[in-house]
């Protein structure tokens, strides 16, 4: 799945790894039931809810979107560690090529596990990647029920207010 990504932004979103609808249709988060679109407008990141098809419009705006991992699968916990590590590296080349403000990875687990910090809580992360700034946000898959978008909204607008401050 292509990234959308440019020099310079102000935070480059994290998904664990594409859907295998997103697959098949070319779209990050592109599920109905995946709350990152409606989690974005209500934060204050963009001026209306996209739709999953307008996401060329978040580079406009200095935002964009990749995956720790590239594999497309029915859900994530079908990956493993060795994917993860494999993709923190890769995200690593990314950050050092693109420089965005923020990486924000969208999971805990997934951050956990990726970049190996097992303590590692939601919001901002001490570790950096070179100049880029680490962010770890809720998954916004409609299946983490943990989560509902007011929640959403409040953590992801903690992140758009440090990405505006900095």
């Amino acid at each position: 799945m292509k990234d959308l990504l440019a020099p310079g932004l102000r935070v480059l979103f994290c998904g664990i790894n594409p859907s295998l609808y997103s697959a098949v249709v070319g779209v990050h988060f592109a599920r109905p039931g995946n709350r990152f679109w409606p989690s974005l407008h209500a934060s204050g990141f963009t001026p209306r809810r996209l739709q999953p098809s307008e996401q060329e419009e978040l580079l406009t705006l200095g935002l964009g979107i990749t995956n720790v991992v590239d594999r497309a699968t029915a859900s994530a916990d079908m990956l493993d560690a060795e994917e993860y590590a494999q993709g923190a590296k890769s995200l690593a080349r990314k950050v050092k090529r693109y420089r965005p403000k923020y990486l924000a990875v969208l999971g805990l687990g997934a951050y956990r596990t990726a970049f190996a910090r097992p303590k590692a809580r939601f919001g901002p992360q001490e570790e950096t990647l070179g100049d880029t700034r680490l962010w770890v946000l809720p998954n916004p898959s409609g299946l983490n029920a943990s989560y509902q978008l007011p929640d959403l909204a409040r953590l992801y607008g903690e992140l758009r207010r440090a990405a505006e401050a900095r």
